[in-house]
């Protein structure tokens, strides 16, 4: 099982056996929002009403005009990481 931490920032570090923390790398930011999507089986306007933002805004996120910020960033990284989790945790808008 995998241990990970969400960060004041947004970040989402993952907790090695010895305690110390491994950074995630996400460096293109509209790759990994087409990614998450894409390993979520949804269309982009049914991921949108899952995770409640607008259809504009994935759209946006996946062509590179604008980046996921603050808990965005961190609510796609748990999606990620652990789906079924995260979208239990949405109400199960799955």
């Amino acid at each position: 099982m995998m241990r990970v931490r969400l960060k004041a920032d947004g970040r989402i570090v993952e907790i090695l056996a010895d305690g110390s923390e491994k950074g995630m790398d996400h460096s293109d930011p509209a790759a990994f929002v087409r990614q998450v999507r894409a390993r979520c089986g949804l269309t982009q306007v049914a991921f949108a009403e899952s995770i409640e933002v607008p259809l504009e805004t994935v759209r946006n996120w996946e062509q590179g005009k604008r980046s996921p910020r603050g808990p965005a960033r961190a609510l796609l990284k748990l999606i990620d990481r652990v789906p079924d989790t995260a979208f239990a945790a949405l109400g199960g808008r799955r």
